[in-house]
């Protein structure tokens, strides 16, 4: 059975989504979306109708964003993340976003035309920090290939 990749990123924000802080983080979401959204690979991603998943509160702290999607494999993720025009938010998270404690991403496998929850990314970001990389949870540096 071929699979693909799931992937869910959380981050603090600095502030609330509305304030001058975040601004600039703010003003690039839907152009990054949309590029996600065009890039090779991409297959869905989370999102209200909004368009976004700013709005969708996965933890009890407001402050706390979730994104997740899922994607052919990880070059395609890898190539939206750290080479496109994402590349360049990416580099000014700190500006907006906290350094966190636990981990911020997890990987891993699900079957193709299956789609995660965010109870799932919570599950899997749990256990990449209780276990670290592991086939069931693991990041780009300590990534598996797909089962089969």
């Amino acid at each position: 059975m071929p699979h693909h990749l799931a992937q869910i990123n959380i981050a603090r924000g600095r502030a609330a989504l509305d304030s001058p802080v975040m601004r600039g983080f703010v003003e690039q979401l839907d152009s990054l979306n949309a590029l996600a959204e065009s890039s090779p690979g991409f297959v869905w991603r989370l999102k209200t109708e909004s368009g976004n998943a700013t709005d969708i509160r996965a933890f009890d702290d407001p402050l706390i964003i979730v994104n997740l999607s899922v994607w052919s494999g990880i070059e395609p993720l890898k190539e939206f993340a750290y080479r496109s025009a994402h590349a360049h938010a990416f580099r000014r998270r700190k500006e907006w976003f906290e350094e966190m404690a636990a981990p911020g991403l997890a990987l891993w496998w699900i079957p193709e035309g299956s789609l995660p929850t965010v109870d799932q990314g919570k599950g899997r970001l749990g256990m990449l920090a209780a276990r670290g990389p592991t086939r069931e949870a693991f990041t780009f540096r300590n990534s598996f290939p797909a089962p089969g």
